[in-house]
C-alpha cells in the first residue's frame, strides 16, 4: 500500500512539473504524455490517443500556416517574398448568390496580405476620359477632387501608366484590340474608310492604311463573347433623350466624319471616343445595335449582377470626358467637368452588387496632349515601333501616347495606395484576358508587357 501511495506522489509531482524540469530524466519506464516546451505548465488532461496526436502535431507544420494579417501598408515591391493564402474562396459575379470555384483568380488574402493570384474579379469596369496629362488628371493641380480626394484615398494610384498612342482612338482601340495605330486611327480618323488591302505582320498586326479594322481582327468583345462572357460599351450621347446619334453610331464607310474634328463646336458624341465601330466583326455583328449603346442604359445593367456585363467601357461625351477644348463655344471644359461625371457615375458602380461582390474599376485617359505645353509622346514597357504609324519615332525610340496614370478601385484593393510599376494600355488589356481566362491579343501578348501584379490586390474583400 505504501508503495501504492509513493507512486502516485512521484506521479503528481511530474504532471505539475514544467518539462524542463530535472525529473524529466527520471521518466525513464514510465509511459507520460507532457506538454511540449512552449506550453503552458498547467495541469494535463489524462493521457489519451488524441493527446499524443496532438503532442506529434505540435512540431513544425508540412504546411502553410494560416497568415497573420499585417498592418495596413503598400504591397510589396516585385520580388519580395509574399504571404501565403489564408484560404481559397470564391464569389460567384455572375449572378445573385455567390458559387463555388476553384482554380483560377480564386485566392482570396486576409486583410493587408499580399495574393499570390489575381483575385476572382468577374466584372470589369473602364472609365476613360480625354486629352489630360498626368498631372492635370491625377495630380495636385488636378481641378477634379472628387477623382484625387474622394477615390484615390479608396483605391490604387498607378502613377507609371502610360497610353500607347496618339490620338485618343488610337489608344483607346490598342485598349480593346492590342493593335498598334494606323496613320488614320492617330489622327482620330477624318474620313471613315476600311484599311485598304489589309496584310498580317508580327505580333497579329494588320498591316495597311484606313480606319475600320477587317471583320478577321480579332478584339476583346469578340473573345469574351466566344467564351460565353458578356461586354458593353456605354457612350454617353449615343441612343439617348435629345440625340441625333443612334447605339453603335458611325458614319458610312468612304464618308468624312464631322465630329473628328476636336475644335470648340464639335458636338457631344464624337465617333472616335467610340472605338468599338471601328472594328469589322463588331459593326457587322447585330451585337453592335444591342451593346453599344447610351450611358443611360448603364443604371438598369447596374441594378441586378446577372444584367451588368463582364466588360463595361464607359465613356463620357465631350462635354464632360476632361478635353481642355469645349464641346461648344463657350462651355466649361476640363477636368472639373469629368469630376462632375465622375462623381455621378462611379457612386452607382462601386453601389452596385457586381462590383462588391467581384469588380475592378479603372480610370485612365485616352491619351496626354500631343501639341502644346504639357504635351508627352513618352511610352513605356518596350513598346515596339509601329509597323503602320508614318514617322513615329523620336530618336529611333518609339513614341506612345504619354503619361496618363490610372486608378483601380475594387473590393479587393486597399485604398490609399499607389503603384509605381510601368504599365500601358497593353498590360490593362492583357490583365483583363488575365481575369477571364483570355489569350493575349496582339501587342499584350510581348513579353515585355505585364499584367497587373497580384500583389497589388492587398485586401480581402472589404465590401
Amino acid at each position: 500500500m505504501l508503495v501504492f501511495l509513493g507512486f502516485g506522489v512521484l506521479l503528481g509531482h511530474v504532471a505539475h512539473s514544467p518539462a524542463t524540469d530535472t525529473l524529466a530524466s527520471a521518466r525513464g519506464p514510465i509511459k507520460l504524455v507532457l506538454p511540449p516546451s512552449n506550453a503552458s505548465s498547467t495541469t494535463p488532461q489524462t493521457s489519451t490517443s488524441t493527446e499524443s496526436t496532438e503532442s506529434t502535431e505540435s512540431s513544425p507544420p508540412e504546411s502553410e500556416p494560416e497568415p497573420t494579417p499585417e498592418p495596413a501598408a503598400t504591397p510589396p515591391a516585385s520580388g519580395e517574398s509574399k504571404q501565403p493564402a489564408s484560404k481559397q474562396t470564391s464569389h460567384g459575379g455572375g449572378g445573385d448568390s455567390e458559387s463555388s470555384s476553384e482554380g483560377e483568380g480564386s485566392s482570396e488574402p486576409a486583410p493587408g496580405t499580399p495574393a499570390k493570384t489575381l483575385p476572382p474579379i468577374k466584372h470589369v469596369f473602364v472609365i476613360m476620359l480625354s486629352d489630360e496629362p498626368y498631372a492635370s488628371a491625377f495630380g495636385p493641380s488636378s481641378t477634379a477632387p472628387y477623382l484625387t480626394g474622394t477615390l484615390e484615398h479608396k483605391g490604387e494610384l498607378l502613377a507609371h501608366f502610360d497610353s500607347v498612342a496618339h490620338d485618343g482612338l488610337a489608344g483607346a482601340a490598342a485598349l480593346i484590340s492590342g493593335q498598334g495605330p494606323t496613320a488614320e486611327t492617330a489622327a482620330n480618323c477624318p474620313t471613315y474608310s476600311e484599311i485598304a488591302a489589309p496584310g498580317t505582320g508580327e505580333d497579329e498586326q494588320v498591316l495597311g492604311s484606313g480606319c475600320v479594322y477587317p471583320s478577321s481582327t480579332q478584339t476583346l468583345p469578340g473573345q469574351l463573347e466566344a467564351k460565353h462572357l458578356s461586354w458593353r460599351a456605354y457612350v454617353q450621347g449615343i441612343d439617348e433623350a435629345g440625340s441625333q446619334a443612334p447605339a453603335c453610331a458611325h458614319p458610312a464607310l468612304g464618308a468624312g466624319d464631322p465630329t473628328a474634328n476636336e475644335a470648340a463646336g464639335g458636338g457631344a458624341y464624337a465617333t472616335f471616343r467610340n472605338p468599338f465601330v471601328y472594328f469589322g466583326a463588331i459593326v457587322s455583328s447585330p451585337q453592335c445595335a444591342s451593346d453599344d449603346v447610351g450611358l443611360s442604359a448603364l443604371k438598369a445593367d447596374l441594378a441586378k449582377p446577372k444584367r451588368t456585363p463582364s466588360f463595361a467601357y464607359i465613356v463620357p461625351d465631350r462635354c464632360h470626358d476632361g478635353n481642355p477644348t469645349p464641346c461648344t463655344a463657350g462651355a466649361p471644359a476640363g477636368m472639373t467637368q469629368a469630376n462632375a461625371f465622375l462623381s455621378q457615375v462611379v457612386p452607382q458602380i462601386t453601389g452596385s452588387k457586381a462590383y462588391k461582390e467581384s469588380g475592378l474599376l479603372v480610370i485612365t485617359v485616352d491619351q496626354a496632349p500631343a501639341t502644346g505645353t504639357f504635351a508627352d509622346s513618352s511610352a513605356c514597357c518596350g513598346q515596339p515601333l509601329f509597323p503602320n504609324a508614318p514617322s513615329k519615332t523620336l530618336a529611333g525610340t518609339p513614341r506612345g501616347g504619354g503619361l496618363v496614370g490610372a486608378l483601380l478601385l475594387s473590393p479587393y484593393i486597399k485604398g490609399g495606395a499607389s503603384g509605381e510599376e510601368s504599365f500601358n494600355d497593353f498590360s490593362l488589356l492583357r490583365t483583363i484576358e488575365d481575369l477571364f481566362g483570355l489569350q493575349h491579343l496582339g501587342y499584350a501578348a510581348l513579353p515585355t508587357v505585364k499584367s497587373f501584379q497580384a500583389e497589388m490586390f492587398t485586401a480581402a474583400k472589404n465590401g
